[in-house]
């Protein structure tokens, strides 16, 4: 007899992979319609309005997304003048992406209305409980980076 509960709900990856989309999804929301990004193109932005200049290979592992997803995402941002490819000295397969003019000032339009709602959905969670769910999101990425390394 099927009950509520099944042994998806009781799946963390799967229990973390919806929460995470219903929060990026959210969050996803107010920068889609006010400035037409998805949320590859939006996490690209992100990490290079974080981190700086990077590598597409670079860029997939800073945001656990695939190649191609990467990819496609990078040549829409470059399309729209919100990146700049440049040559990589080091490695001449490779280019550099990173954040122009127009980009670093769409960054900093949409990263405090990301930050804002992130605010409003952890609200609920006391400041202790958020840092220790940083804390186990840092172990769990951790070992995901250990096995991959165990793999490779």
């Amino acid at each position: 007899m099927p009950g509520t509960e099944t042994r998806l709900a009781d799946f963390l990856p799967y229990r973390m992979a919806i929460t995470s989309n219903a929060v990026s999804g959210l969050i996803s929301d107010e920068y889609r319609s006010q400035f037409g990004l998805k949320i590859p193109e939006w996490r690209i932005m992100a990490v290079l309005g974080d981190a700086g200049r990077m590598t597409q290979r670079e860029l997939v592992r800073a945001t656990v997304m695939d190649k191609v997803a990467v990819n496609r995402a990078s040549k829409v941002l470059e399309e729209r003048g919100l990146v700049a490819r440049i040559p990589n000295l080091a490695d001449g397969r490779s280019h550099h992406l990173e954040l122009t003019a127009a980009g670093k000032e769409m960054h900093a339009k949409i990263w405090p209305q990301a930050h804002g709602m992130t605010e409003r959905i952890f609200a609920t969670l006391p400041q202790k409980d958020q840092d220790k769910l940083r804390a186990i999101l840092d172990k769990l990425l951790a070992s995901v980076r250990k096995i991959e390394g165990e793999t490779e």
